[in-house]
Formats: structure tokens, sequence, C-alpha cells
């Protein structure tokens, strides 16, 4: 009896390893769905949507400028923050706000991407923490999953005109 209750439980104990680790694996390299929160990337992704990010982007070198990313926080490694793409290594960024009137430029430093929200006022991104590193991005955002009527892939940035193409 207790061997037969110690085999049930070794083998339980081992699906459970197994099927961690497929999972683990699916969500690292292939992709998941992200709750998003905030008004940064308003009006394209809005609080409490819910969209579909995959990974495997990152990992081929694919992220491109327009695209919206979910990063780790350069200011909180322990949470993700979603931003759109504006600049990749060697870009010409515009890295002042839209109400300033200088407007100032630099390049984006090799490894690294310019992020920014579509809601420029209401956005803590590159502007603020500078250039963020590659190795930061943990996925590409495909499309919405929520609200349904919204169901689809991502309209394109309300801000196109920060794209330099200098």
């Amino acid at each position: 009896m207790l061997r037969d209750a110690l085999g049930k439980t070794f083998r339980f104990l081992g699906y459970t390893v197994q099927y961690g680790c497929i999972a683990h694996c699916a969500f690292e390299y292939l992709g998941g769905i992200v709750v998003c929160s905030g008004p940064s990337m308003e009006p394209t992704i809005q609080n409490s949507d819910i969209v579909f990010s995959e990974n495997l982007s990152r990992h081929f070198y694919c992220i491109r400028k327009g695209d919206i990313v979910i990063v780790k926080s350069p200011n909180d490694p322990k949470s993700n923050i979603c931003k759109r793409v504006i600049g990749l290594e060697g870009d010409k960024v515009c890295t002042s706000n839209p109400s300033d009137f200088l407007k100032s430029h630099s390049y984006v430093p090799k490894g690294h991407v310019w992020l920014e929200g579509d809601n420029l006022r209401n956005s803590t991104d590159s502007r603020c923490y500078g250039p963020v590193p590659y190795g930061l991005i943990r996925g590409r955002i495909c499309f919405k999953i929520w609200p349904l009527n919204d169901f689809g892939f991502l309209r394109a940035s309300p801000n196109g005109h920060r794209f330099l193409d200098d």
C-alpha cells in the first residue's frame, strides 16, 4: 500500500515537472496573453485591454520600427511595460517632448532601441530613461484579444511623424 502511494506520488511529480517545463518553454519562446495597464499607449491600447504577445521576434532580432513591444522596465525590473519602438540602433530620434519649442535629436546606440508610448503627454518612456537595451525586450504584441469589438491587429502609431528617416 505504501509502495503504491509512493509510486503514484512520484509519477504525479514527474508529470508535473514535465508539463511545467513544456509550459515554461511555450511562454518563454512562443508567447502568451498579456493584460495591459496604464494610459501610456492610448488610443491604440486602452487600460485593461488583453493582447497576445509573441516572443520569437526578439530571439531572431526581427523587431522593427513601429512594433509594440513588452519590455522589462528599466526603472523597475519586477514590472513590464508596453511601448512602441520608435528607433533601432543607429537611428536618429527626437529626444524632446512634443511641447518643447527647441527639438533635440540623438542617435540610438548599438544594442538598444528607443521606445515611446502612443500617448506622448502621459507616458514615461525613452524620453525619460533613455535608450533601452535590446535584451530587455520580452515580446512583440501581435494583436488585441479583448475587448472583442476591437479584436484584431493593432493600428498604426498616431505619432508617425516622430519616426525620423535621416
